[in-house]
């Protein structure tokens, strides 16, 4: 997204970050008017539905005993206001439209928040399912998600401190900053104060903004040209909104194993071959080791063995998303533990006809099997999260 105090007819794709509903009118609600007004394409992703907002309306008081309740009210209140601003993609985190690939839908809760000395703090306690207890990595993957499916040209979210310090707010800042990071977009925060570098003149879409805050009733009251939440505070609706933009930094680029050259596969499978029969060896050598424990001889040196040789064989399926790899790495373990279990002229054999001997021979065989069959696990269709998401 270009400077939007600018004409933005250049402007594609606006993807709009908010931890609640409310929010977006709030703070963003005149820069998202202006968008749509002028033909890009807007979507907002709300973290939560706000089920533990305080609420306002004498006649709206029964909504306060029960989240779930205020939580199915505030999304009539949303919807309202994504028609008085022009969007038609709205979507809720962790809904299926926006949640890591092929991971369950899940919901995000309202963390709450109670003040404290320095201004808004998150409570002694926190619900498991709420958006400040989700792991920061499950949150930055469903934003990637989103963005992945969009291809945004700008993300807009709050500054780092959430504009006053809502754990909800500070969390959706900074998962969709890293989210856009990783994916290579950049990213706008809001500067409450006024005194961003971009400034965006809302005055010729006040309507329409002054009509999606009024959808929001159970959250805020307005009187003409100002609007108060529930501490009663008196404000202007603003007819200017700022931002500051944040330049994409991406890491460097990784092409995924699939997509590397044929050079460069047939050389890792060329090592992982000979890796497995390196490991072959070095295991089949050591797997007949025991200590006697009382009467009992413990074969200690096969649990060494079968560890390494299967974490060797699970990490490259992990590491290279192929099948073929894997098995190299097994043909070169077993490999070498058939040839090692060859009489000798001698007559001894390394991998002697017992117990133990046999559990080596076959277990890098069950090994592949396992690995084999097992599925590429999901992932956002562009870019990667710092880690894998914990399933909500």
């Amino acid at each position: 997204m270009p400077d939007i105090s600018q004409p933005i007819d250049t402007v594609e794709r606006v993807l709009f970050v908010h931890a609640h509903p409310d929010d977006e009118s709030i703070t963003t609600g005149g820069t998202i008017a202006t968008l749509t007004s002028s033909g890009a394409a807007v979507t907002v992703l709300t973290c939560t539905r706000g089920e533990l907002g305080e609420v306002i309306p004498a006649e709206l008081q029964h909504l306060a005993s029960s989240p779930e309740s205020l939580a199915a009210h505030r999304e009539t209140e949303l919807a309202a206001a994504m028609r008085a601003l022009g969007v038609a993609d709205h979507r809720y985190l962790g809904d299926e439209n926006a949640r890591w690939v092929d991971l369950p839908p899940r919901r995000y809760l309202d963390s709450g928040m109670r003040w404290g000395a320095s201004g808004a703090e998150a409570l002694e306690s926190l619900g498991a399912l709420s958006l400040s207890a989700a792991s920061m990595s499950s949150v930055t993957a469903d934003i990637a998600a989103v963005i992945a499916d969009i291809a945004p040209t700008a993300v807009v979210s709050y500054d780092e401190r959430g504009g006053y310090g809502h754990p909800d707010h500070v969390r959706a800042h900074d998962a969709a900053r890293r989210a856009a990071e990783v994916m290579g977009v950049d990213f706008y925060e809001v500067v409450t104060d006024g005194t961003g570098p971009i400034v965006v003149d809302v005055a010729p879409v006040a309507d329409r903004k002054r009509e999606a805050l009024a959808a929001h009733r159970s959250q805020l009251t307005l009187d003409g040209d100002t609007f108060a939440l529930s501490n009663g505070v008196s404000q202007p609706i603003a007819l200017t909104e700022t931002y500051r933009r944040l330049a994409a930094t991406p890491a460097a680029e990784h092409l995924p194993f699939r997509e590397q050259s044929r050079g460069i596969k047939i050389g890792v499978g060329a090592l992982a071959l000979a890796f497995g029969a390196v490991i072959g060896a070095l295991m089949t050598a050591v797997h007949q080791s025991s200590v006697t424990v009382g009467d009992v001889a413990v074969p200690w040196g096969l649990v060494p063995a079968l560890v390494a040789s299967t974490g060797f064989v699970v990490g490259l399926r992990v590491l290279t998303s192929s099948r073929i790899i894997p098995i190299l790495a097994t043909v070169g373990i077993m490999g070498m533990t058939t040839f090692l279990a060859s009489p000798t002229m001698g007559g001894s054999v390394i991998v002697p006809a017992n117990i133990t001997g046999l559990i080596w021979t076959l277990a890098p065989a069950a090994v592949i099997l396992v690995v084999v069959a097992w599925p590429n696990l999901g992932r956002v269709r562009a870019g990667t999260a710092d880690a894998q998401p914990a399933r909500g």
